[in-house]
């Protein structure tokens, strides 16, 4: 794998659901594209805009909106501000109009039908998910770029696979979590306090912590909206919201205004092992059901799997008495993210090139090491606690029903948050010098499965529940 230089807002990032790859990626592609022309002087001659799409992108890009994305990124919107509940507008006014402002500053002939080409039966040698965008004048192509969205909301050019970050020196080089845990050995750091550390390279503590805080306050506002809001996601499965009905259930008649307060409230109630269970999946699910509908979501690592990290995170600092809630937040995501950047530099978050195992399976072992970091574990049991929640999801499938994020997406997160409160406490009950698997270990068989798997098993809605269940059920 190429090296790069990550930071913890490369895992974490701000953005629109429903996918990281395919919404998220293709919208930050076409505003790459649009800073090329006015960068080569081409903008003002630009009257016409086509945008190819290729392999998975083409498959399940209605699905996961890569169209609406695309659309968007030429308007020169950003996924981090934008307003989502004016997007069906935006759409529906450049379908009826046939005309796109391209960076809000020039309006252009556009047909949505016609200009956004899905290619299906066509793919690009070196990432399933690939666009092609070309700006023209009288038929004449001044600019054709293609981008490939690999995984996370990462996107690169051409055949360049290090998109994020350039190579930078860091106060400690992390190559694989051995690398890891003897940096921390040798510099008697925790895993967040080395990965803060090399933040430093980027931005200074109190940056890099303010940044955490707002990362953690689009999570709680996408949680909070998704225990919050009923009916029926888009698409055309009709799948009902269930995390409103749960956690209505769960509070029974308390009352309350804000997030602040509805915390409160959570803290106060039964913690009985079943409703602790119960608000685990109901933060997971609250968080995927807004990703579904286009709502603002941070990827974590990935849009499929956003709602893992942000659902064990409140499972922390609401049930645990202990939680120092800001200093305890922080330092989860330094962990978590750090956890991630190993499987990216080892493996893949895309489920196009890994199947589920490449999102959920890592957002788990991601929010198992930093759960069980901020349980009082120690640097080899964290990566223990990483290892083991990824080996039991090795293999798993990306075969989303009718191309959409929903089933089995929704459901998926909630297991896999399940999963890392599970792998946490066996890795902080056991010695892991006696464990017989490392994270090392399970990253190259993660590797290794994603390359042996069938292409139809990677978010191309080829095989399993995509092709056995009719998209036509209400439920899965």
């Amino acid at each position: 794998m190429p090296s790069e230089s990550l930071s913890v807002f490369d895992i974490f990032k701000i953005g629109v659901g429903p996918s990281s790859s395919h919404t998220l990626g293709p919208w930050r592609a076409a505003l790459a594209f649009v800073e090329k022309l006015h960068k080569l002087s081409l903008f003002n001659n630009t009257v016409h805009v086509k945008v190819f799409l290729y392999g998975s992108l083409a498959k399940t890009g209605k699905g996961h909106g890569t169209d609406i994305a695309v659309a968007m990124g030429l308007c020169g919107e950003d996924p981090v501000l934008f307003d989502t509940t004016t997007l069906n507008e935006k759409i529906t006014a450049i379908k009826q109009l046939g005309i796109i402002s391209l960076d809000n500053r020039k309006k252009i002939n556009f047909s949505y039908s016609d200009d956004i080409v899905f290619l299906k039966n066509e793919s690009l040698p070196y990432h399933p998910n690939a666009l092609t965008i070309q700006a023209l004048h009288n038929e004449i192509v001044l600019l054709e770029s293609t981008f490939y969205s690999i995984g996370g909301g990462f996107i690169s050019e051409g055949n360049d696979a290090v998109s994020a970050s350039e190579k930078i020196s860091l106060p400690h080089e992390i190559n694989d979590a051995d690398d890891l845990l003897q940096n921390c050995m040798l510099a008697r750091l925790s895993i967040a306090q080395l990965v803060m550390k090399n933040e430093t390279t980027w931005r200074n503590v109190e940056e890099t912590k303010k940044g955490l805080l707002n990362i953690w306050h689009v999570m709680q506002e996408c949680i909070y909206k998704g225990c919050h809001t009923n009916g029926t996601l888009p698409g055309g499965l009709n799948v009902n919201r269930r995390a409103a009905k749960l956690n209505s259930s769960l509070l029974k008649d308390k009352s309350y205004n804000n997030i602040p307060e509805w915390k409160e409230t959570i803290r106060n109630s039964d913690h009985v092992f079943t409703n602790v269970i119960n608000w685990v999946s109901c933060f997971a699910l609250a968080v995927n059901e807004q990703n579904a509908c286009f709502g603002r979501v941070v990827t974590a690592p990935t849009n499929g799997a956003a709602g893992v990290i942000p659902a064990i995170l409140m499972y922390y600092v609401l049930f645990h008495p202990m939680a120092d809630e800001e200093n305890d937040v922080v330092n989860f995501l330094l962990t978590a993210s750090q956890i991630g950047m190993l499987f990216k530099q080892g493996s893949t978050i895309s489920a196009a090139m890994g199947g589920c195992q490449a999102e959920i399976g890592v957002s788990s072992a991601m929010a198992a090491g930093a759960l069980c970091e901020r349980l009082g574990g120690n640097p080899h049991q964290v990566l223990q606690a990483a290892e083991i929640a990824m080996e039991h999801h090795l293999g798993m499938t990306c075969d989303p029903i009718g191309g959409l994020v929903q089933i089995p997406c929704i459901e998926r997160n909630t297991m896999g948050a399940i999963k890392a409160i599970t792998a946490c406490q066996l890795a902080l009950k056991f010695d892991p010098e006696l464990s017989k698997v490392s994270l090392d270990g399970v990253i190259k068989t993660m590797w290794e499965t994603a390359k042996d798997m069938n292409s139809k098993y990677k978010e191309t809605a080829d095989g399993g529940l995509a092709v056995n269940i009719p998209s036509s059920l209400p439920e899965c």
